[in-house]
């Protein structure tokens, strides 16, 4: 039995090979494409040709994309979308989308504010109108509408009105309607989860163009007998029914992806990850061997969203970015780079600009290309260069850390040939075998998971009580998601005191995760 895992980034496309036993068969890259798909089928038959194996015995493939993040930063392929919110009157000093960009805003055919809502603890500030709930959804419907986001003010306490407006919704816009409701996507905060459930409806036909074409590939190549997965920012996988009900979060999985694959091919469980690719550096934080997630809102294309996503810190340094001698003496490096064009642009392939890699090839760090190509620059000059960029990824690791002690370093990614052997700060920098393929790798090895989330009183539910109730429901929502449940293991719980609320009410937040069949 083989798995495969392709991860897709913006400069290559990722392919690997794992056996039964997670041991690496073979792995390739190939640089990505206009069209996703080339760069996928190339990346597949690469792989396949260099294992040999049956592909009768591929039974599971998985997918990590950057198309969701793309078509947010690009504002390409969203689907046009009606925005309900239930939250009259306490929330109609602040309309939906109030503050995004007039290019992105335009997503919205429609949007209301409608009477119903709780408070943060549960009570209700508002009868659901369900009268104006289904005027709306005859409006978006005359207008051919397809999608639509509901959120609700404190649904992540109860989300009685949500559900019974998307229950609603299916009743007067038919069945086939794709419905995104808030409690499902995003945390605490009407403005950034609805945000997010904006976001996440205005992707679907993205997600289902890359759901469907992804299983076109491997159809078309022989590949038959594959259960299909989707990578997920919080480095797991789903599958590709949730994929496109949830393509919000296929966000930011790249990096996941490489924190994951680092892991496991150091044998590390707790360490800084650095992501090196042809143009950006992704720093992350593996922790129990899955990525810290990020405690802040995050930003998606100028979006301000509060939906899980993973604690990472992107500079612009890569392989293939360009290096510049200043009148002063001093040199830079980046952020600006040659990309994809590596191969046609970088003097050791006979190119005129002078990138990372060409410094690591003239001092000797790595062999690639033509190295007599770059015997020509003084040495002192990629010196100076290897030095600003150790200094960049120094201060990146400082900012990654929780405490002033050294922690140990994984490097990963094509790229990571142009960092120097020491950093300051890093306890042991470890570069393991297959590190150029970390991501595909990741993708491969990722296991599925399930978190629960709610706001929990203490005193009406004791605590040990409480947090029992909440891990039975995470290992439920891994087995829901795909995960065999012997194998599921509680891998996170917080619980966080919430003193602005009534009573002693905590933050409850339990991650299981567990096997998929046949591993």
């Amino acid at each position: 039995m083989y798995k495969l895992g392709i991860d897709v980034g913006g400069t290559n496309t990722d392919a690997v090979l794992i056996d039964e036993n997670l041991n690496v068969v073979a792995d390739i890259k190939c640089p990505t494409t206009g069209d996703i798909y080339d760069g996928i089928l190339a990346a597949l038959r690469t792989v396949l040709a260099q294992s040999g194996v049956d592909r009768s015995q591929i039974r599971q493939a998985m997918l990590g994309t950057t198309q969701c993040t793309n078509a947010i930063v690009e504002r390409k392929n969203l689907a046009p979308i009606g925005i309900l919110r239930i939250g009259a009157p306490a929330t109609l000093g602040i309309p939906p989308m109030v503050d995004w960009a007039e290019d992105i805003s335009k997503i919205a055919v429609g949007s209301a504010v409608i009477g119903g809502g709780f408070e943060y603890d549960g009570k209700q500030l508002a009868p659901f109108d369900s009268e104006a709930a289904k005027a709306f959804f005859l409006e978006m419907k005359e207008k051919g509408v397809k999608s639509i986001a509901i959120s609700c003010v404190f649904s992540t306490v109860r989300n009685d009105h949500e559900l019974e407006a998307a229950k609603l919704c299916h009743e007067v816009m038919g069945e086939d309607v794709h419905v995104s409701i808030s409690s499902e996507i995003g945390s605490m905060g009407l403005i950034e989860r609805e945000n997010a459930t904006i976001l996440n409806a205005a992707l679907w036909k993205v997600a289902e163009r890359f759901t469907e074409g992804f299983a076109q590939s491997l159809a078309d190549e022989g590949i038959t007998n594959a259960d299909v997965y989707l990578s997920q920012n919080d480095g797991t996988l789903m599958t590709m029914e949730h994929a496109r009900r949830y393509p919000i979060l296929t966000v930011a999985c790249g990096p996941t992806n490489s924190i994951r694959g680092a892991s496991y091919l150091s044998s590390l469980q707790n360490a800084i990850v650095i992501d090196v690719g042809g143009t950006t550096t992704d720093l992350g934080v593996i922790q129990n061997g899955f990525p810290r997630e990020s405690s802040v809102a995050v930003t998606i294309g100028g979006v301000r969203t509060n939906f899980r996503m993973p604690d990472v810190v992107s500079i612009g340094l890569g392989g293939g970015s360009i290096v510049r001698e200043h009148a002063d003496g001093s040199v830079t490096v980046g952020p600006d780079s040659v990309g994809y064009e590596i191969t046609s642009k970088a003097l050791v392939f006979g190119g005129d600009t002078l990138t990372a890699t060409d410094v690591a090839v003239r001092l000797g760090m790595f062999e690639l290309g033509d190295p007599s190509k770059v015997a020509h620059i003084p040495e002192e000059l990629a010196k100076k260069a290897l030095e600003a960029i150790g200094t960049l990824v120094e201060d990146a690791i400082d900012s990654m850390k929780v405490s002033s002690a050294d922690s140990d370093v994984i490097l990963v990614g094509g790229g990571s040939i142009v960092l120097p052997e020491k950093l300051a700060g890093a306890a042991a920098v470890v570069k393991p075998d297959h590190f150029g393929c970390a991501n595909a790798i990741g993708s491969a090895i990722s296991k599925v998971s399930g978190t629960f989330e709610k706001l929990i009183n203490y005193d009406e539910v004791p605590r040990d009580k409480a947090l029992e109730q909440a891990k039975a429901e995470a290992i439920d929502l891994a087995v829901a998601a795909g995960a065999i449940r012997e194998t599921v293991e509680i891998i996170e719980v917080e619980d966080v005191p919430l003193a602005y609320y009534a009573g002693n009410t905590n933050r409850v937040k339990i991650k299981a995760a567990g096997d998929l069949a046949g591993n």
